[in-house]
Parts: C-alpha cells; structure tokens; sequence
C-alpha cells in the first residue's frame, strides 16, 4: 500500500502548528495504524528530520493512550476500536489519510499529536475512588449485587480514559468519562457511602478544568472504543441533583 499522510506538527504549546504531508510507501496490510507511523518515524530520523511524537504505551486497545483524530473522526472510522487497534486494511491503496491532535482547550497540544490530558487525572482525584475502610477483601457472594446492576458497573468500568468523547464532542464535553468513572462506582455496594458527594465533586472539577456541558448530541458514545452508553450521563445528572438538593 502506498498513502499520503498529512499530519499536524506542532513543536510546543507555544508553537502555531502547520500541516505537513508525507508519502509512506509499501505499507503492510496488516500493520497497525501505530505501526505504520513507527515506519514513517523510522524514515524521518534517517533523513535527519524530527520524528512525529505520539501517545501509545500498551498497544492493545487498553491504556488508552493512542489518541488522535483519523480523518476527522477520533481513533478512525472504524467503529469501537482503539488507535493502536485499528489496521491499514481498512484504508484503501492510495488513500490521503488526515492526522490531527485531540482538539478540546482542556487537552492543550504539548507536540504534533500528543496533547496533556492531565485535566481526566484531577477529576478522578476528585471523587473516583473509595475511601471507605473495607478491611481485607470479602468473599465473593458475602454482599449481594443485581445482576443488573452488576453488569451496568462492569460496563462503565471498561472506559480507558482516552478523550476521545472530548475530541468528538462539538462542546468539548467530558461528560462520558466522567459518567462512567462515577457509575461505576455508584452502582456497587462499595462506592454508597461517597456516592453523592462523589458526584457532586467530579463534576465540579470537570467542570473546573474548563470542559463544555453536554446536550446530548451522542457523539461521544459514537466515537467512544468500549462502547460507553448515555445512559451513564443520565445516571451522574441523577446523582448530582440529588447531591444539590440534599
């Protein structure tokens, strides 16, 4: 395969940023999309020039390190799949693919395609853990959870904190992430006893870091690589009224 990469290079926060186009040739269909970067980096450093800086670490869909926006969508057009995940046969021969940062005030651009997202890491200091004192851990059917319940929990949990319901938000919303890091604690017998000032506090803080709010417009589930529902927005909006109102 052969392609045309026109990729965002930006040197620093500082720096204006400029679109730059590479040819990158005999790609292999079965490369990752990260691993077709490492060749182009390969190319750049021989020919003396700066590589293009990029976020990745476990290369398995997990982490959710591996954030950029694919011809306009976040992490590509393929649906609940990771950067890193996403292969070059679903480009076609030729193609012209566009490779841009997280683009959201929040997530400010540190170089090329990488951006801070330390932002994600104050909201979970603010309430997306349990403090409770638990004691040494429980047998696994001592406290009774819905199956329900259970699996709504297990759900949430799956967000890797990737942005990329940021990215694709028109209003740079974190609301998904942060849904879903405060249900899946609120639906637990775990996360009850912090389970309104938990929410309170996290969206205080997203709210803080400068995220815009949601209108539901969904295009952050639709990006979203686990597949994180509205639902969980609903479930925050719920708790934090309450939280108010208490």
């Amino acid at each position: 395969m052969n392609l045309t990469l026109k990729v965002w290079r930006q040197s620093g926060p500082k720096d204006a940023g400029r679109m730059v186009t590479y040819r990158v040739e005999d790609v292999s269909p079965d490369m990752s999309f990260l691993e077709m970067l490492d060749v182009l980096n390969e190319r750049l450093i021989v020919e003396g020039d700066d590589p293009i800086a990029f976020d990745h670490d476990c290369r398995e869909g997990i982490c959710g390190m591996c954030g950029m926006v694919i011809n306009g969508v976040p992490h590509g057009e393929q649906r609940a799949t990771t950067t890193c995940q996403l292969h070059m046969r679903h480009f076609e021969d030729g193609a012209v693919i566009t490779i841009e940062p997280w683009r959201a005030a929040p997530f400010p651009v540190v170089k090329d395609l990488v951006v801070d997202r330390s932002s994600f890491d104050r909201i979970i200091q603010a309430g997306g853990f349990v403090s409770v004192p638990a004691g040494s851990a429980p047998d696994a059917h001592s406290v009774p959870v819905r199956k329900e319940d259970a699996d709504d929990a297990f759900d949430a949990a799956t967000c890797i904190g990737c942005g990329a319901c940021v990215a694709a938000c028109p209003n740079g919303s974190a609301s998904l992430f942060t849904a879903a890091k405060i249900t899946h604690l609120s639906l637990l017998p775990q996360g009850q006893p912090e389970r309104l000032t938990r929410a309170k506090a996290m969206v205080e803080q997203m709210d803080a870091e400068g995220f815009g709010g949601c209108t539901n417009t969904g295009e952050c589930t639709a990006v979203c690589p686990k597949g994180i529902s509205l639902d969980t927005i609903a479930q925050m909006n719920s708790d934090y009224l309450k939280a108010n109102a208490k």
